[in-house]
């Protein structure tokens, strides 16, 4: 059996057993009575929700792809964000989602260097936009982490925010030179070269950023756009439960925070914490014994159905050949 297929067959024996796990641990007497209060048309609501984040994700890339003087089509933009998909979830830590980007805009004609540059930038950027969004989440929401208050979640966040920009600033002017240095010698050769590699196409990314502010606004505002619509898929599946009453700033602060979270995430697409975490922030919010299933629907639409896309891609552009090696 194949590296490639082993991990397959690892995620999906991983998802399905999460999943049945999720739903059979939440649903309650309800369960039934509430799911037939059901609408399809939100479904198409979801679906329609992510495809508008994807369109907004090809056009910041292209944006990018142009702002370093190279040109790469909408298609090609489409293939290398679903193959994102597709090997982010094939591997802990989402590691092979920058992986597959860098591989589609070379193929696209993107010089390596350069690829590995926007992706740096395209990461930076979404993270970013979810460091904004925290404060004014944890103002509105009491208690979002049972045991925690929001004061240390707050503080945390501007510490964390500090830090980036001080990590900004000092690869910018060149003072974190020394430090990577410094640590570049405590590591064997291979380690060495990977450190060098990350900080100069870092720094790199951070000269785009900075070299072309108001094209990078446009950027920046069309990766909010692409996260805030791929997260609305949550609202979509709660109004076809019948939910109308809800406080959706909370509902979409709490999937923000959730999804910042799942950027950490050690597990491949953080599954079984994106689960986890949905039925500890949404249990009071979804219909008594649905947010198990509204969970498995969530992950299914987001995450799942654009790797089986980005699967699909992969197989097309690279070959059945790309797998058996990867």
């Amino acid at each position: 059996m194949s590296k490639f297929a082993r991990r397959f067959l690892f995620l999906f024996v991983l998802v399905v057993g999460i999943s049945a796990a999720v739903i059979y641990t939440t649903v309650d007497i309800n369960t039934l009575h509430n799911l037939t209060r059901f609408h399809p048309w939100s479904l198409l609501l979801a679906l329609f929700a992510v495809g508008l984040g994807m369109f907004f994700d090809g056009s910041r890339l292209m944006h990018l792809v142009k702002i370093s003087n190279e040109k790469i089509t909408l298609y090609q933009a489409v293939q290398v964000i679903f193959g994102n998909y597709f090997l982010a979830l094939l591997t802990p830590g989402a590691t092979g989602g920058a992986v597959a980007q860098v591989m589609f805009l070379r193929h696209a004609g993107v010089p390596t260097g350069k690829a590995a540059v926007l992706v740096i930038v395209r990461t930076l950027l979404s993270i970013f936009f979810l460091a904004l969004c925290m404060p004014f989440i944890f103002l509105h929401d009491e208690g979002i982490v049972p045991g925690i208050s929001n004061d240390v979640l707050m503080a945390v966040t501007l510490a964390a925010f500090v830090g980036i920009v001080l990590i900004v600033v000092g690869a910018r002017r060149g003072y974190l030179d020394y430090l990577v240095v410094w640590i570049a010698r405590r590591l064997r050769d291979k380690k060495r070269h990977q450190l060098f590699g990350l900080y100069r196409d870092t720094k790199s990314a951070i000269s785009l950023l900075l070299g072309a502010p108001r094209q990078m606004l446009v950027v920046f505002a069309e990766s909010g756009l692409n996260l805030l619509c791929i997260y609305a898929v949550v609202p979509c599946l709660l109004l076809g439960l019948g939910v109308t009453d809800a406080d959706w700033y909370t509902v979409m602060g709490r999937i923000i925070f959730l999804n910042m979270l799942l950027y950490f995430s050690p597990t491949p697409g953080g599954s079984g914490i994106a689960e986890g975490g949905f039925v500890l922030l949404f249990a009071a919010t979804v219909p008594a014994g649905t947010v198990g299933i509204v969970a498995v629907c969530w992950r299914l639409i987001a995450e799942y159905l654009p790797f089986l896309i980005g699967f699909y891609y992969t197989v097309t552009v690279f070959g059945r050949e790309f797998l058996r090696r990867y």
